[in-house]
């Protein structure tokens, strides 16, 4: 797979209906070995809080687990949330884990959970080309959903309260990154000149990433400071070239990189045919549903739990942009679909993010792309 534009793993450790948290933990140590065994590069965990269907509260713990279990798939975050973490309390976790498991990990950091960020009166447009909701290739782009019925959901306001200390406000997000870089290169000066040096942590052999799901700040941070940047088409396929786009514009070299470097995720289910496929994918759009009513993602629901779930028609628009951009079917289909999406974003590696119901449908799909992309690379 190294010769051609390496692939990831996203993991969210979701919990399947009439699963438990423990299954889940499991599964996800299992796939990680399977996934190191089939060549993909990276693991990654994302960070979600008081959601019953996904398991992945703390990347940190999560990554100490699989880097006892695997050898040389390199482990990161996707993305550990800065808004309720300290710059030293990040270092710190990180640190530790480097200190057994050297040269491994990556450091994704995002801005959820934090202070929001100001909304433009105009969207910023992507430099690159959309006619009709398609990019170059045909990549489709939807349209931009809103999120702001979520971010005034008792439930994401009970979660900012819980994971915050009273009274507390987060740091503003470039002097959290200013401080996250300045500790971990031994660098780090208080406002009046104490140094604090952190151990373990500096120094440690981390990549630094970025996760944004638009061109807006953790984009142009990303750029400016010249560090990797992952954007999220799973999350929000209709802002991922206006993320791209942004980083790239905002680019600086630095002692990191002399140019830009892009992971773009994506939601794919590859299976022997199409039909079996879809049948595998049928629980995602409640799944969805699920996180956009605010109401914390469910259990992922079999197939069958899938199809005698109520839906309307408000539903299915709720969820059609994340529908209409997920990449269901054989591997040639949805390798061909990734590679529209690499080009259509010029990524250097894509991130793929697979949930089914059952654990060896989920295995077996990464081990179906995995033989098709390698075989596409020569």
């Amino acid at each position: 797979m190294s010769l051609g534009t390496p692939l990831g793993v996203l993991d969210l450790v979701p919990v399947s209906s009439g699963a438990t948290a423990s299954d889940a933990l499991r599964n996800s140590l299992d796939l990680a070995r399977q996934t190191e065994r089939l060549g993909y590069t990276r693991y990654w965990f994302a960070e979600h809080h008081l959601n019953p269907g996904v398991a992945g509260t703390s990347p940190a713990v999560l990554l100490a687990l699989t880097a006892a279990a695997t050898s040389t798939i390199r482990l990161g975050s996707g993305a550990v949330q800065l808004g309720h973490r300290t710059a030293l309390s990040t270092v710190e976790e990180f640190g530790l884990i480097d200190a057994l498991h050297p040269g491994r990990l990556d450091l994704g950091l995002g801005r959820s959970g934090g202070r929001p960020a100001p909304v433009p009166d105009t969207p910023a447009p992507a430099a690159t080309p959309v006619v009709d909701g398609r990019a170059p290739g045909g990549l489709l782009v939807p349209r931009r959903f809103s999120f702001e019925a979520l971010l005034g959901s008792p439930r994401i306001a009970l979660q900012r309260t819980l994971l915050l200390l009273p009274g507390a406000e987060p740091q503003e997000y470039p002097d959290q990154l200013d401080d996250i870089l300045a500790l971990l290169a031994g660098t780090y000066r208080s406002a009046d000149g104490v140094e604090a040096h952190v151990v373990p942590g500096e120094g440690a052999d981390l990549q630094v990433w970025i996760l944004g799901s638009s061109g807006g700040p953790s984009a142009r941070e990303a750029g400016a400071r010249g560090l990797r940047f992952a954007a999220n088409y799973h999350v929000s396929p209709a802002t991922v070239l206006e993320a791209v786009d942004g980083y790239r514009a905002a680019f600086q070299p630095s002692d990191v990189l002399d140019k830009p470097y892009v992971s773009v995720s994506a939601d794919v289910v590859v299976a022997e045919d199409d039909a079996t496929a879809r049948h595998l994918a049928a629980g995602y759009g409640p799944w969805v549903r699920s996180i956009r009513t605010a109401e914390g993602a469910i259990a992922y629901p079999a197939p069958e739990e899938a199809r005698a779930l109520p839906w309307t028609e408000k539903d299915e628009d709720l969820v059609r942009d994340r529908v209409d951009t997920r990449f269901v079917g054989t591997p040639a289909h949805v390798a061909d679909r990734l590679e529209q999406l690499r080009d259509a974003t010029g990524a250097d590696e894509l991130l793929v993010t697979t949930i089914t119901h059952d654990h060896t449908a989920r295995v077996r799909s990464y081990e179906l792309l995995a033989r098709e992309w390698h075989r596409r690379s020569g």
